[in-house]
């Protein structure tokens, strides 16, 4: 049975935000989402090397999906973008995706 992971979201953000160094990818979030429109992902990360740009929502394990976000998720992977909802618990799965090309 695999351990329970909590973390908060902030927490999560930052070892994303590490994984992203250790990867070789550019990071950016919104400080405020008061200045981004409703639903926006959390995270844009981009690796000029791998010719990729991310969009990620993050969550912790028990947080819900807005319908603004499931919205911008959807659309971003209607137009062809790579989007991911990733939850802490994903880890092995999301180093998988920042490393490959």
């Amino acid at each position: 049975m695999k351990d329970k992971i909590i973390l908060s979201e902030k927490d999560f953000r930052e070892q994303i935000r590490d994984l992203c160094k250790l990867f070789g990818w550019k990071f950016h979030f919104t400080w405020l989402a008061i200045h981004s429109p409703k639903g926006f992902p959390d995270l844009v990360l981009r690796n000029l090397e791998q010719k990729r740009i991310i969009f990620c929502e993050l969550k912790t394990e028990k947080g819900i999906i807005t319908p603004s976000q499931q919205e911008w998720h959807d659309d971003l992977i209607a137009c062809g973008q790579e989007a991911y909802i990733w939850r802490p618990s994903q880890l092995e799965e999301i180093i998988e995706v920042l490393q490959n090309a």
